[in-house]
C-alpha cells in the first residue's frame, strides 16, 4: 500500500469540494475505534466464562485495548505527518480490521488479549489521521465545521451506544459477534478511504525521534494503567501511586527530550501556544464529565435499579440522541458565531445537566433523568465541534497529525480519569446515591471548569 508524495503546497482537496464522501469513509473508521472501547464491557462475563479467563485476564481483555490505543496516539500522530496521514489511517484500517477478526476466533484468554492489544494499535494509527484528514478534505470553514461536528458525534453515539449494541449481540448471537460486525465495515472504510481522500503531502525528511516517543508512550500507559487500577484498588494503593510516580517522570523525560530534539513530535511553539495547550486542557475536562456520567450512570442502573445491560444501554440513549442534533446545529452556528460562544455554551448546558442530576438525587424516577441525560450529551456535542475546530486551527502547517494525536491523547487521558475517579467514588460512598450524587458533582465541576477555561483559550472570531 504506497502511494506517491505529493508537494506540501498544494492543497490536497479543491476549493469548494463538499463530498460527503470522504467523510463517511473517515467517521467510520473512527466509529469502530470508538465502539470497541465500550462494546466489550457486557460480554466480559460471558468471554471470561466461556474461555475460562482469570480476573488479570478479563481486565486485560477491557484495559488492553484502551492502554494501547491512548499510549501510541501521539506515534499514530507523527507517522502520519512525516508518511502521510492518508497512508497512516489506511493501515491502521487494516490492522484492527485483522486485530478483530483475531478476537473473534480467539480459541484461548491470553489470544484474546494480545489480539485487543494489535486491535488498539490499530486505533491508535486511526484516530489521529481522522481529524487531520477531514481538516485535508474541507478547506472552506464552514464545511469543516460541519464535518469536525460529525467527526465529534461519532464519540458520544459510539461510546452510550456500545453497552445497547453489545448487550444485544451478546443475547442473541454470541460474544464472538461483538468483533465480527467489523469485518465489513473495515474493508468497506479502507476503500471509501482510497477512493474518495485524496492522498496526502509526505514529509519523509522529518526523522522519528524515537526516544520521545518511547517516553511519550510510557507517560501515557502509565498514567492510563494507573488511572484504571484505581478504580479497582483505591487512589492510595502503592502500586497506584507508582504508576503515576512514574508517568511524570516519563512526561518530564518527553518535555526535555522535545526541547533539544532536532526534528521534535510537537514543536515547542506548539506546546506554548494558549490555543492549543487551552483546547488540550478543556477536551480532557469535558471528556472526563461525560464518560464518568456514562459509566457511572450505566452501573448505577445496573447495579441500584436493577436494569440488564440491555436495558442501561436504553437508558442511556437520551444523551446520545442529542449528540448528533447538537453537533450538525453546531456545525451550521459555528460560521455565523465563531467557535467560542458554541463552546462555552455548551459546557455550561453540560455543567447544569450533571448538576441537575446531583440535585436530583439517585432515586428519582427514570423520567426526572432524562433531561439532565440529555443535556449533558447536548452540551458535550455542542462543544467538541469548536474546541475540535480551534486545535486544529491553531497547528502549524505539517503538523496536524502531531495536534490530532495530542487532543485525542488527553481526552482519552480525561475519560479514563472520569471512569477512575467515578468507580472510586461508587465503590467508596457511604452508599450507590452519595457516590452517584458527589461523581456528577465533579463532572459539572470539570464542564464549568473548561467554560472558563474556553473563555481565555478559544478566539472569538470563526475559524479559517
Amino acid at each position: 500500500m504506497t502511494e506517491a508524495p505529493v508537494p506540501a503546497a498544494e492543497p490536497a482537496v479543491r476549493p469548494g469540494r463538499r463530498s460527503r464522501a470522504p467523510l463517511l469513509a473517515v467517521c467510520t473508521g473512527y466509529f469502530m475505534v470508538i465502539l470497541d472501547v465500550t462494546i466489550i464491557n457486557v460480554a466480559v462475563p460471558v468471554v471470561g466464562r466461556d474461555l475460562s479467563a482469570s480476573l488479570t485476564g478479563i481486565q486485560w481483555i477491557t484495559d488492553g485495548y484502551t492502554l494501547v490505543l491512548a499510549g501510541f496516539l501521539m506515534t499514530g500522530g507523527a507517522l502520519g505527518d512525516r508518511l502521510g496521514n492518508r497512508l497512516v489511517f489506511c493501515w491502521g484500517v487494516v490492522v484492527f480490521t485483522v486485530a478483530s477478526a483475531a478476537c473473534a476466533v480467539a480459541p484461548s484468554a491470553s489470544a484474546l488479549v494480545a489480539a485487543r492489544l494489535l486491535e488498539g494499535l490499530g486505533a491508535a494509527l486511526i484516530v489521529p489521521g481522522s481529524l487531520a484528514l477531514l481538516q485535508q478534505s474541507f478547506p472552506e470553514p464552514a464545511a469543516r465545521s460541519w464535518a469536525f461536528g460529525l467527526w465529534g458525534s461519532m464519540a458520544g453515539i459510539a461510546a452510550s451506544a456500545g453497552p445497547l449494541l453489545g448487550g444485544l449481540l451478546v443475547t442473541t448471537v454470541g460474544w464472538r459477534s461483538v468483533f465480527l460486525i467489523n469485518l465489513p465495515v473495515g474493508p468497506a472504510c479502507l476503500l471509501l478511504t482510497l477512493r474518495h481522500v485524496d492522498p496526502s503531502p509526505r514529509r519523509a525528511a522529518r526523522s522519528p525521534d524515537w526516544p520521545a516517543q518511547c517516553a511519550v508512550v510510557a507517560a501515557v500507559a502509565l498514567l492510563t494503567a494507573a488511572l484504571n487500577e484505581a478504580g479497582r484498588r483505591g487512589w492510595s494503593d502503592p502500586a497506584v501511586l507508582a504508576g503515576l510516580a512514574l508517568a511524570v517522570v516519563a512526561a518530564a523525560a518527553f518535555v526535555v527530550r522535545e526541547r533539544w530534539a532536532r526534528s521534535p513530535i510537537l514543536p515547542p511553539a506548539l506546546l506554548r501556544s494558549g490555543t492549543m495547550s487551552g483546547g488540550a486542557a478543556f477536551g480532557l475536562l469535558f471528556n472526563f464529565g461525560f464518560y464518568g456520567m456514562v459509566f457511572t450512570a450505566s452501573l448505577y442502573f445496573q447495579h441500584q435499579r436493577g436494569f440488564s445491560a440491555l436495558a442501561a444501554g436504553a437508558a442511556l440513549f437520551p444523551a446520545v440522541g442529542m449528540t448528533m442534533f447538537a453537533s450538525v446545529l453546531s456545525g451550521r452556528l459555528s460560521r455565523r458565531t465563531g467557535d467560542r460562544p458554541l463552546v462555552v455554551s455548551g459546557m455550561l448546558v453540560a455543567s447544569l445537566g450533571l448538576a441537575g442530576w446531583a440535585a436530583a438525587g439517585a432515586e428519582s424516577a427514570y423520567a426526572v433523568l432524562v433531561a439532565p441525560m440529555m443535556a449533558a450529551g447536548f452540551g458535550t456535542s455542542f462543544a467538541l465541534t469548536g474546541s475540535t475546530a480551534t486545535v486544529m486551527a491553531a497547528a502549524p502547517p505539517g503538523y496536524s497529525g502531531a495536534a490530532s494525536a495530542l487532543f485525542n491523547t488527553t481526552r482519552q487521558i480525561g475519560s479514563a480519569t472520569g471512569v477512575a475517579l467515578g468507580g472510586s467514588l461508587l465503590a467508596t460512598g457511604s452508599d450507590y446515591s452519595t457516590g452517584l450524587r458527589t461523581a456528577m458533582a465533579v463532572g459539572a465541576l470539570a464542564y464549568l471548569s473548561a467554560a472558563g477555561l474556553a473563555v481565555r483559550c478559544v478566539p472569538a472570531k470563526a475559524s479559517t
